[in-house]
């Protein structure tokens, strides 16, 4: 197997910028995953800013591997859609100016009937993103959660040919009671980033509780070698919100996915 190309994301360093991205590096990542709703918004960063950051990733050696972009409603929902999209192709602008072509975002839920109007209002718009990112240099990759594989893939299918790809998130998917081998068996070559997130199920409580990565459910050895034959080449970013000591633990999970 190629050796993988490890990230981390920045939001779950609990430091300043500057010094995020260089114990990103410390850690032994090849790139990070900016967020676009906290550390850099869109809106606030100048010309000037945007130097700046790329100075210090190249400093530190490292590449961007995409910006998430996390907006509260996905793409199907009309309560304020005209600003989500404005704001989606602001961070697709973003992303290709820090020198990466992925942004990461849950698209809401997939219907059931893509030919109902929530599911033609879903398509118009990210078929509308999909040109966009034509221009922008950067494309959304949607990020899987509250739908199995099989039906993002539906979605995608749906769409002009590379108007949208997938991010895999293992954790994410057990959380809510779906299988990363299928799903990652259903999207295959439209997975262009992984986030490396690792979860248990909690029979008693019925949903998925995050956990140390390698101490959960994820049998990672097997997905990472389907991707593999799959002709996955993207980043693996490590993910890890709800721990006492993130810190270590990303440097882990880092060495974990680097050695393998």
């Amino acid at each position: 197997m190629p050796a993988l190309r490890v990230a981390v994301q920045l939001k779950c360093l609990p430091l300043p910028l500057p010094k995020a991205i260089a114990k990103a590096r410390e850690m032994g990542a090849q790139a990070v995953e900016f967020d676009a709703r906290g550390q850099l918004r869109p809106a606030d960063l100048t010309a000037t800013a945007i130097r700046e950051v790329r100075k210090l990733l190249e400093d530190h050696e490292l590449t961007v591997a995409a910006v998430e972009f996390q907006t509260r409603r996905g793409y199907g929902v009309v309560e304020d859609l005209d600003r989500r999209v404005e704001a989606t192709k602001s961070a697709m602008r973003m992303a290709r100016q820090l020198g990466s072509d992925l942004v990461v975002n849950q698209v809401g839920q997939v219907p059931a009937d893509l030919n109902s109007p929530e599911g033609q209002m879903l398509i118009e718009v990210l078929r509308d993103l999909g040109l966009h990112s034509q221009h922008a240099g950067a494309w959304l990759a949607a990020e899987t959660c509250s739908e199995t594989g099989a039906d993002l893939r539906r979605l995608i299918d749906a769409l002009p040919k590379g108007s949208l790809f997938a991010t895999l998130d293992p954790g994410n998917l057990l959380i809510n009671g779906f299988s990363a081998m299928e799903a990652a068996e259903a999207l295959n070559d439209s997975i262009r980033h992984v986030h490396a997130r690792d979860a248990v199920r909690d029979i008693g409580r019925k949903r998925g509780l995050e956990v140390q990565f390698g101490r959960g459910a994820i049998d990672w050895p097997a997905l990472l070698g389907l991707l593999e034959t799959q002709g996955f080449r993207g980043f693996v970013s490590v993910e890890r919100e709800e721990s006492e000591d993130r810190l270590l633990e990303i440097a882990q999970a880092v060495r974990y996915l680097a050695g393998i």
